[in-house]
Order: C-alpha cells, then structure tokens, then sequence
C-alpha cells in the first residue's frame, strides 16, 4: 500500500464519517462505521490509522489543507500583499471548513487534552507551513520558524472565533484575523527597529 492508496483511504473515510462527528463526536466506533460505509472492513481503517485517533485528526487537518491549496490555485499570490495572502489563505481554509464547523470543534476539543496538545500544536505548524510557503517564503534562517510561530498563534486564536461566528459572510472572523494580522505586523517592525538599533 502505497503513500497515494493510504491518503485515498483516508480521505474516504473521513468522508464519510464527517455526517455523524456532529452528533457523535470522533470515536474509534465512528471511523469503523465509517470505513464500512465507504465500502472497506475495519481492519483497513486501522491499516492506514495505525495511530487511532491521532493518525485520523491528522488526516483531516490534512485532507483540509490540500482542499485550501486547491482551492488558491486560481490565486496568484505575487498580486497580493503578504498580509493579504495569509488572510486569503486562512479564510478560504475557514469558507471551505464551514460547514464541518462541528468537525472541527470535536477535534479542537480532542487536542486540548494536556497529553495531546504537542500533536495539535505539530498540525497548526504544520499549516502555518503551507500557507507561508505558498505566499512564498523560501526563508531558511531563524525568520522561518519565527513567521510560522506567529502565524500558528494567529491560526489558533482565529479558530475559537471562527468556531463561533454565526454570521453568513464569517464577519467577525474577518475582523479578528484583520487585527491579529495587524498586531503581528506591527510587532514586526518593532522588532526590525530593535535590530537596527543595535
């Protein structure tokens, strides 16, 4: 079974599970019941999830990732200003997400056990990632993990206000990612004065 087959697997599954997480929550149960609805025995859902419900998270944060990046490749991000291509990014990841807001609340809930928040922390890194590589940083040196700390903070504090905004058009998620982006930016340049000066 190659990377490719696992990833199908996945992505399978996880679909057909996401009807039910609302209701249910993610369980071991739910993606059993969901590897049968997509048409494989339980023993494959544990094949390509050795990890439980660690390796079926992942997936899906995963699986939503490859969705945003698709779903930007309409986008050309050198017409953007940098803080223009986060906002873009993120909030085309919330819009695409919308309606397994649920989804992603069980899973916010699951990693903020004190045992399984260094996993939940390495999925928002790891996003932070893509999102800065495709606004194009190809930074290597310390400025690297910097910008994606701070945008994995930006990622987390948005979700909680994404999870509960109501409004059609994701009004105040907007308004709060306009500022955390803004504080960022700021913080920024204090920083470079700080360097210059020394």
């Amino acid at each position: 079974m190659n990377k490719q087959n696992v990833t199908e697997l996945r992505d399978e599954i996880i679909a057909a599970a996401l009807p039910h997480v609302p209701f249910e929550g993610w369980s071991w149960k739910t993606v059993e019941r969901a590897a049968e609805d997509a048409g494989h025995t339980p023993a494959v859902a544990r094949a390509v999830f050795p990890g439980r419900m660690n390796d079926v998270l992942g997936a899906f944060s995963d699986w939503a990732d490859r969705l945003m990046l698709a779903d930007l490749e309409t986008i050309h991000p050198e017409d953007l200003r940098i803080r223009d291509r986060i906002r873009t990014a993120l909030l085309t990841r919330y819009r695409l997400l919308n309606e397994h807001k649920e989804a992603v609340r069980h899973s916010v809930q699951y990693f903020m056990r004190p045992l399984k928040k260094p996993t939940g922390a390495k999925l928002v890194w790891r996003t932070a990632d893509k999102i800065w590589d495709w606004a194009g940083d190809t930074s290597q040196d310390y400025n690297r993990y910097t910008k994606r700390g701070l945008l994995s903070g930006i990622i987390v504090s948005t979700t909680f206000v994404w999870m509960n905004d109501d409004s059609e058009a994701m009004d105040n998620t907007k308004a709060f990612l306009d500022r955390r982006i803004e504080n960022v930016m700021q913080f920024g340049k204090i920083i470079n004065k700080i360097k210059k000066a020394s």
